[in-house]
């Protein structure tokens, strides 16, 4: 029988823990009542801006409260990503986790944080595919053919991304090392540069993200040969994914929201619900296949192991492409 002091005890080491989870759950329920700021590591005007001005337009309206983007371009998303992992944990700073997230582990030998322990996933945006395309000078039409071209010309084409270490990059050295091919790399400050030197023929291949090439290879410009994606894309339902000649291969860029490490699971839970709803949406959906990637609807949890297992996937391109940023 628990005599009276000890049950005085036992409430006294309780009750703090009961307390504060009690304050946590409340004030998830009254989740946001200020202002949250959305970092994205790139300047306005882009794809990832884009994406997060659209999903952080539809909590604010679903949530009463502003989602501000906070552009923190620079270092290749760090900047912004350092910004979110040093913010208080509270619900009201919240990232744009992209590719470069996953990609800048294995890049950046000098870090100041570790993104997958020290940003809590929150919920899955979209997958987008790149494409791979050629200009009109490459005579193949499809993927194996493109093979044989390059094992005929082995290092005499050159490869153009929008910069060193990028999902644009990437992609094509992991195809390169999936084929036992070999390109020549020429990196450019961006995918605009990249693209009008395709058009004038000075590059011959890009493994860029669809939204910005999809005009072109609409217009009959350039030639798409294959979609990063292990399916077909419904924007490009006629152009192959690459797995289908290279069996396991898949390079596409996953989207999502982060949070600091400390932020409370019912925030984590609350913002997640919110975000899944947006994602099934019918004019979401639309707009996000127009944007080159179905909605993506997951649980944090989910979303946290894609997370880990994107970065396993760039950590072996980085090291086979031999990359490092001091």
């Amino acid at each position: 029988m628990i005599s009276r002091r000890d049950a005085i005890g036992i409430l006294s080491v309780g009750l703090p823990a009961v307390i504060t989870s009690t304050r946590r759950a409340a004030a998830a329920l009254e989740y946001p009542t200020r202002p949250v700021r959305f970092v994205v590591g790139f300047p306005p005007g882009g794809a990832t801006d884009i994406l997060a001005r659209l999903i952080g337009q539809r909590l604010s309206e679903r949530l009463g409260q502003q989602f501000v983007v906070d552009n923190r371009p620079g270092a290749g998303n760090n900047i912004g990503t350092e910004a979110a992992v040093n913010a208080e944990g509270d619900g009201y700073t919240v990232l744009l986790v992209n590719p470069a997230n996953y990609i800048n582990t294995s890049l950046y030998a000098n870090l100041k944080f570790n993104f997958v322990r020290d940003i809590a996933a929150v919920a899955s945006f979209n997958r987008v595919p790149n494409v791979m395309t050629v200009n009109k000078d490459v005579p193949a039409k499809n993927v194996a053919e493109f093979i044989a071209y390059l094992k005929a010309n082995p290092g005499k084409i050159n490869m153009a991304s929008s910069g060193n270490g990028t999902s644009v990059h990437l992609s094509g050295e992991m195809f390169m090392a999936m084929t036992g091919t070999k390109m020549q790399h020429v990196p450019y400050r961006g995918a605009a540069p990249a693209i009008t030197d395709m058009l004038g023929g000075q590059v011959q291949v890009i493994f860029d993200n669809m939204p910005s090439i999809i005009q072109h290879i609409r217009g009959g410009a350039l030639r798409a040969l294959g979609v990063t994606t292990t399916q077909r894309s419904p924007q490009l339902p006629d152009v192959q994914a690459i797995a289908e000649t290279v069996p396991g291969y898949e390079a596409s860029a996953l989207f999502g929201m982060g949070a600091p490490k400390a932020t409370p699971k019912e925030i984590i839970a609350k913002l997640n619900t919110e975000i899944n709803a947006i994602m099934a949406e019918p004019d979401m959906k639309q707009r996000l296949v127009e944007l080159g990637g179905e909605p993506l609807i997951q649980t944090p949890e989910d979303f946290g192991d894609e997370i880990k297992a994107e970065t396993e996937k760039w950590r072996k391109v980085v090291e086979f492409a031999g990359l490092k940023v001091e």
